[in-house]
């Protein structure tokens, strides 16, 4: 469900926004030309085929970037948090979206229209190299993960996926518990591995004291443990 009077200032402001080397004026043009919508835990915010119709910042929540595969099995791809972009590689290229992207919890992002940014980017050119260098840091995490993905066995890619999630998410005030509560099909998804898979492979790690499960909750007990799993494949 989308609203047009949410607050998307977060974008605009936060410390790590690419938006922080345009001036006062230029950032109150962008504000003029943007739009904001509230989407519940679960509501698609685009699907795969959908045009690009301007640059989408998640400003609050948590978002996940599928594909849907063979058979309507889903692989995540990415996963976003605030203040990053999502969508932006088909905005750039002039293409439709190759995947899709669904409010993991309730999410707010801000959409700035396409003409309103181009004409930015050609007014400001340190503006437009902060939005290459998003581009080329999102390419060099896709082919890792891609690598990650294709050779690591079941173990090594679950324990890389549960350190992906403590590094983009952090953790709870316990400084253990990850910040993020995800299904076993979504970690599944994530590790490119059947649910089955990933539930057991979840329970020998518990087994293991290596990390504790509550449900959807996860908490890392020995880091250096996972990193070791995760760097042996």
């Amino acid at each position: 469900m989308k609203h047009k009077d949410i607050n998307c200032e977060n974008c605009f402001i936060s410390k790590s926004s690419v938006f922080n080397v345009l001036s006062d004026e230029q950032k109150e043009t962008l504000r003029h030309n943007h739009s904001c919508s509230h989407y519940k835990k679960g509501e698609v915010i685009y699907k795969e085929g959908d045009k690009p119709t301007g640059l989408i910042c998640l400003a609050d929540g948590k978002v996940k970037i599928f594909k849907e595969g063979v058979g309507g099995r889903e692989q995540i791809v990415r996963m976003a948090k605030p203040v990053g972009f999502i969508g932006y590689r088909a905005l750039f290229a002039s293409e439709n979206y190759i995947a899709s992207a669904i409010a993991i919890e309730d999410s707010t992002v801000c959409n700035i229209e396409k003409k309103a940014l181009f004409e930015m980017l050609e007014k400001n050119s340190e503006f437009a190299i902060n939005i290459i260098r998003s581009l080329a840091t999102e390419l060099g995490f896709s082919n890792s993960r891609t690598v990650t993905l294709t050779q690591k066995h079941i173990r090594g890619r679950l324990a890389e996926s549960l350190i992906f999630l403590m590094e983009t998410y952090g953790f709870e005030d316990d400084a253990k518990t990850l910040k993020v509560y995800l299904s076993r099909e979504d970690i599944a998804n994530l590790s490119n591995m059947t649910t089955s898979n990933a539930i057991r492979t979840l329970s020998t790690f518990a087994s293991e004291n290596v990390i504790s499960l509550d449900g959807r909750k996860i908490s890392i007990n020995d880091i250096r443990a996972l990193n070791k799993i995760s760097e042996m494949g």
